[in-house]
């Protein structure tokens, strides 16, 4: 084995184990679960606040009263996605960190960890009543700020968390009560995890007690102010994004998908961040996010991982070899719905070094140029979660709520882009023919 190859397999070995971790696995399959919902979101967002827009150019067809009122349709769908973010992700994270563990009663796990979640979440809300100055408090309200997107890093830690306690107290046959005669089987579950739940549900209400008397807030706070603030700055500022956004596809280029990496560390906050863009587009508030998952779908996946329509393009108007573009028709199909698996493992760029190379560039140059162009208002904001499958130039016009220099701007970094993988295209080509000569004269 050359020295090269041992390198590519270490690599490949530690990506494995990487991809492999218990709770990095269980976070990518649960937003991968939960993902739908955020679409619908997107969708009812796109349709409320850019079709049925009073204000907007259906307001000179229909009534603007009658636009308001349908509008209520969407704003209900919002309550039930967008409002209730956080308990959707408890649920998700606490049902497959069941399948991880290979634990099968699942109801229960979800319902301990919705539970602990309440139990966590403080009753109580200030409201300012109108033409009074001063706020009131308010019990025995939960307050959307700690069931929405807000609140989704804590929902996350209590999926994970006490459903990792709760496996481990049922798996304890000490716990279970044991009943005899003829049982109906559902009634027997719910004795056998009877004590589990107890002690879980009340475990967490005394550590919340504890934070709230050592420290005078509650835990979603402790947690916000600790880990959630200082990591969403970190993995969502241009920098810290774009190196991790880097390394899933280099991980990419050794064969293990980059949702293994960006999945797990940029997901929860890029999902965070869509929905408050999201929230404040709806409420014509300015908007508070530039990078968020719509962002990265939007410039970073055009063809799929690595921008890889624009290799196509090169190939097809550039390329020497007639495999090449052979192999570019049959890739190109997919790659209109971003899915670039057949030519990332068909070409092939994996394990590939002269493809390698601009698989990583490509994406940090079309996510810096969108970066700065949002910034300075180029073009709106991402506001839109729309489908990654939706093809590359609608995908800016819709995410951005219907603005048309968001296409533009894509079709600019595609065209780029071309040419930001050509010279390695070159390269490629003339390698494999080189290697092609070799293996014909032996």
């Amino acid at each position: 084995m050359s020295k090269k190859d041992a390198i590519f397999e270490k690599f490949g070995i530690i990506a494995t184990r990487l991809g492999n971790q218990i709770h990095l696995r269980t976070l990518r399959d649960a937003f991968a679960t939960f993902m739908p919902f955020m679409m619908l979101a997107g969708f009812v967002t796109l349709i409320n606040y850019v079709i049925l827009e009073p204000t907007g150019f259906m307001g000179n067809i229909i009534d603007p009263a009658t636009l308001t009122t349908i509008q209520e349709i969407g704003t209900s769908i919002s309550n039930g996605t967008l409002s209730i973010t956080t308990l959707l992700v408890v649920a998700a994270v606490s049902y497959h960190m069941c399948v991880s563990r290979n634990y099968t009663n699942h109801i229960a796990a979800v319902l301990v960890a919705i539970s602990t979640f309440i139990v966590l979440t403080p009753m109580m809300t200030m409201f300012t009543p109108e033409g009074s100055q001063e706020a009131l408090e308010v019990g025995g309200v939960i307050p959307v700020t700690h069931t929405g997107a807000s609140g989704m890093f804590v929902g996350i830690f209590v999926g994970l968390a006490a459903t990792e306690l709760f496996i481990k107290l049922s798996n304890n046959k000490k716990l279970q009560i044991q009943l005899s005669g003829n049982i109906p089987p559902a009634v027997l579950k719910s004795f056998n995890v009877l004590i589990p739940i107890m002690i879980t549900v009340t475990t967490f209400a005394i550590g919340s007690f504890a934070v709230n008397q050592l420290f005078n807030m509650d835990v979603n706070s402790l947690i916000t102010t600790l880990i959630t603030g200082p990591l969403s700055r970190v993995t969502t500022g241009l920098p810290g994004f774009l190196l991790i956004t880097s390394i899933a596809n280099l991980f990419f280029g050794f064969g293990i998908h980059q949702a293994v990496i960006s999945g797990s560390l940029l997901d929860p906050f890029l999902i965070q961040n869509m929905q408050e863009n999201m929230a404040a587009y709806a409420n014509r508030e300015d908007i508070p996010h530039i990078i968020n998952m719509a962002f990265k779908d939007t410039f970073a996946v055009m063809g799929g991982s690595g921008n890889t329509i624009a290799l196509l393009i090169a190939i097809f108007i550039f390329s020497r070899r007639k495999d090449y573009k052979d192999f570019a028709k049959l890739s190109v199909t997919p790659a209109l719905f971003n899915i670039s698996e057949p030519i990332i493992f068909g070409l092939p760029i994996v394990f590939n070094i002269s493809l390698i190379i601009p698989f990583v560039l490509a994406p940090i140059f079309s996510l810096t140029v969108a970066y700065f162009a949002t910034a300075v208002g180029l073009i709106n904001h991402v506001v839109v979660q729309i489908p990654w499958t939706t093809p590359p130039v609608i995908s800016g016009f819709l995410a951005t709520g219907g603005d048309w220099r968001a296409s533009v701007l894509q079709i600019a970094i595609i065209a780029v882009s071309v040419f930001i993988y050509l010279p390695f295209l070159r390269i490629d080509e003339k390698v494999t023919s080189t290697i092609g000569n070799e293996e014909a004269n032996d």
